[in-house]
């Protein structure tokens, strides 16, 4: 796997700027980049703020000496104890959370424990996935009253707009930035009314912090794919493909000419099994394919994989000529999504100004 430096620095320098601009602070989500190196390089200080996935990153991260951390998953009271052991370890580690269930676990380890567990509420910005319906005020006072009284800390409300990643139009998509906003602040609202504490309003995912428009009653904005973009966020427009930091060094071990394919040695298991583009506009197969120098070859793509054999062919009904590839040459796939391509490698070579690599850095997986 393939990073190119320039890229990556030109991708989070505009993200920062444009935040910067909106008035928000920046939390970088590494569920995407799992490695200390992209870390430093996309907070905007040497301890934080940063959000993670995955217990096995907040432990990674803050062993790396991250230590303000979101973990933006739900948490379930069998985690309680990894969480309190990294916090032990001096993170500021927060949890998340969408029921009175969930928060009760939380208040009972919180006076087993003594330790006053930060949280966040989730909120639903859209019916994507988890959260508290913005409007249920009395949801949201009966979450953070049990929170409260059980001794941990209410730090604020938390929503993600994933149904942003549906949408390709601007104007779109900065509407759903927007309607993530106003229920962020109607949550906010709700619980202040009720007299609980709310210094927190989070919200975030690459394509709202792309085109919101502004961000007025909210604090911090979380993204992390764009910091290398992917093929998935080029077709809604998050990005271009001149972005894509990440590409996959695959060569071509063969050829079936009668049909049109070149065979590579990169299938499934370097690339990964995510299709997201075959619902866009332009489906992008496994991956768009590129020269060793990063060139895409016109219209030529990944259009099916094994799980070691990649089969690279035209586009269906494309002009273009199937470019002559001998036995031995080298080519860069570009990913459908760098979060999946990423959780197939364990490391990065990246690329310096000219192309050459010149670092390499570890990544981790796992939970």
């Amino acid at each position: 796997m393939l990073l190119d430096e320039g890229r990556l620095e030109a991708n989070l320098a505009r993200m920062k700027a444009r935040l910067a601009g909106l008035g928000v602070a920046f939390r970088p989500h590494l569920k995407t980049a799992k490695s200390l190196d992209v870390a430093r390089r996309a907070m905007t200080g040497a301890s934080g703020p940063a959000m993670v996935s995955t217990l096995r990153e907040a432990a990674y991260f803050a062993q790396g000496g991250v230590r303000d951390l979101i973990y933006g998953v739900g948490i379930a009271p069998q985690k309680l104890g990894r969480v309190g052991a990294i916090r032990r370890h001096g993170a500021d580690l927060a949890v998340i959370l969408d029921s009175v269930a969930q928060a009760e676990a939380v208040a009972a380890w919180v006076r087993a424990s003594g330790d006053p567990l930060p949280v966040l509420i989730e909120v639903d910005a859209d019916g994507h996935r988890s959260g508290v319906a913005p409007e249920d005020a009395d949801g949201l006072a009966a979450i953070g009253r049990t929170l409260v009284a059980g001794g941990a800390t209410l730090r604020g409300v938390l929503l993600h707009a994933g149904d942003s990643y549906g949408l390709s139009d601007p104007q779109a998509i900065a509407d759903a930035a927007e309607a993530e906003r106003a229920a962020a602040a109607r949550a906010a609202g709700h619980l202040r009314a009720a007299g609980l504490p709310c210094p927190v309003v989070s919200v975030g995912s690459t394509p709202t912090a792309r085109f919101a428009r502004h961000l007025d009653g909210v604090t911090e904005m979380r993204a992390g794919v764009f910091m290398f973009g992917d093929l998935f966020q080029a077709g809604i427009g998050s990005c271009v493909v001149g972005d894509i930091a990440l590409s996959v060094l695959a060569t071509v071990i063969g050829h079936r000419r009668a049909e049109g394919w070149i065979i590579v040695d990169a299938g499934w298991m370097a690339l990964s099994r995510d299709r997201g583009t075959a619902r866009q506009a332009v489906d992008q197969g496994y991956g768009l394919v590129c020269d060793r120098a990063g060139r895409p070859y016109p219209d030529l793509i990944v259009r099916d994989a094994n799980q070691e054999h990649g089969i690279v062919a035209l586009r269906a009904g494309s002009p273009a000529a199937l470019p002559e590839l001998a036995v031995g040459a080298r080519l860069r796939i570009l990913p459908n999504h760098a979060c999946a391509t990423g959780a197939q490698h364990d490391r990065y070579h990246v690329l310096d100004a000219a192309g050459r690599p010149h670092a390499t850095w570890p990544r981790i997986n796992g939970w």
